[in-house]
């Protein structure tokens, strides 16, 4: 069974890398600033979310082949992706999904992989792979990190290069300051109760495997 998981794994992580790619690509060529798009493309946390699933999931496929339990700090590193995961699918799909993104254009098939498709992906996949080591309660502080560190980079550029990466992030929308303030402790709750959510999974026995 494991090394089942191992092969979905490697497949999976294709899918997501071939996403960005593609959603990269087709954006660079319209462009008029590369380097500047580059970095506001890699700010954006449904890029930085999908990238770290993608290798975590490849590191995954390596000790689904090599050991009969994943070792504690992938364990910790994969309960993370799947609360960031799960975070874009819900965020995107509840807020953003009507707005178009300053991403040149979207490709369809790319934009569903990144924000629906791979978000649930991960999320069943961590309810359902065995070897799951049990995570401390602890651990819901190293989870929360990674996205405090985003949103104190993302509103630190923001007023610098005159752009921010989703829209209720932007002081200049109606409320300014005060509307961001509520959007980021809503979504820093989110990925709270989703770190919650995904350490009590891992105690879970019957879902450890």
């Amino acid at each position: 069974m494991r090394r089942v998981f191992g092969v979905i794994r490697i497949v999976a992580a294709g899918v997501i890398i071939a996403a960005i790619v593609a959603q990269l690509v087709h954006s660079i060529e319209l462009v008029p600033d590369v380097p500047h798009f580059l970095v506001n493309f890699f700010s954006y946390f449904t890029i930085l979310s999908n990238a770290l699933a993608a290798l975590a999931l490849l590191i995954g496929a390596y000790y689904s082949f090599t050991v009969r339990r994943d070792p504690a700090w992938y364990n910790l590193s994969l309960a993370a992706v799947v609360t960031y995961m799960a975070t874009t699918g819900v965020v995107y799909n509840l807020l953003l999904r009507s707005i178009s993104l300053d991403q040149g254009s979207t490709v369809p098939w790319s934009n569903e992989v990144l924000h629906l498709i791979a978000p649930i992906y991960v999320v069943v996949v961590w309810i359902l792979t065995p070897g799951k080591s049990p995570l401390k309660w602890s651990a819901i502080g190293a989870i929360v990190a990674f996205p405090l560190v985003w949103s104190v980079y993302t509103m630190i550029r923001g007023p610098l290069v005159g752009w921010y990466p989703y829209p209720f992030l932007n002081p200049a929308q109606p409320g300014g300051y005060g509307a961001v303030a509520v959007y980021i402790v809503a979504v820093a709750g989110f990925i709270g109760l989703m770190a919650v959510v995904v350490v009590a999974l891992s105690r879970t026995r019957i879902l450890r495997g």
